[in-house]
């Protein structure tokens, strides 16, 4: 669909270098929930919080409510759950694992930072889930393990980075090197890389023509 990639890039026109890749994420991501399948998201510091970010856009409303579908409103509705079904809104599923403090904790201290992710990955993921690995540098060990083994597994990746795209951009099925070497500018430019994948993907899964499809 990409219907926002021309407007997307007319506000940020450095990244028509991105063209190409920003549209295949986009085609990964929305056959991934068509299929039923999740996201995982990845990053560290102000990349995790972009992660955070992320998944608060995608598993709930972003610029438009998102009424769940009738069958399961009428699911809660047959328990008593009528007041929750006309509140509840439609999510595409998405988990950020920068989120999971205990469990990286735990990871970090019994064995290894540079596993944190890695070890949700195995433990989450399934084949046909998707990666997000955000790092501004490319070289976090860490966001670069983990999509080791999402390879391993079954499931694809789409890498967010800077301009050289670091260790990173080979390993990753899809990588997005937006073009800058300034982390605050590479971090700046994230946001609307992932702003414009959630429009898309809510157009495409809860526009009415799509709820009545």
């Amino acid at each position: 669909m990409n219907t926002g990639l021309p407007s997307l890039l007319e506000r940020y026109p450095t990244l028509e270098a991105c063209k190409r890749e920003l549209s295949a994420a986009f085609d990964l991501l929305a056959a991934t929930f068509r299929s039923g399948n999740k996201l995982l998201v990845c990053g560290n510091g102000g990349s995790a919080a972009d992660s955070d970010h992320l998944v608060g856009e995608l598993m709930k409303g972003f610029l438009r409510r998102r009424p769940l579908p009738a069958a399961d409103a009428a699911k809660l509705e047959a328990i008593g759950g009528k007041d929750i079904a006309g509140r509840l809104e439609g999510a595409l599923a998405a988990i950020s694992l920068p989120s999971q403090t205990a469990l990286m904790t735990a990871t970090a201290n019994d064995g290894d930072y540079d596993l944190t992710f890695a070890q949700q990955v195995y433990g989450l993921g399934r084949p046909g889930d998707v990666l997000l690995a955000i790092s501004t540098s490319g070289r976090a060990k860490n966001v670069c393990n983990a999509v080791i083994v999402a390879k391993a597994f079954g499931l694809r990746s789409i890498a967010l980075t800077g301009r050289t795209g670091g260790d990173l951009a080979p390993l990753a099925d899809i990588t997005i090197k937006v073009p800058s070497d300034n982390v605050a500018e590479i971090q700046e430019l994230h946001l609307p890389v992932y702003h414009w994948l959630s429009t898309e993907l809510e157009e495409v899964f809860f526009s009415v023509s799509s709820a009545g499809a």
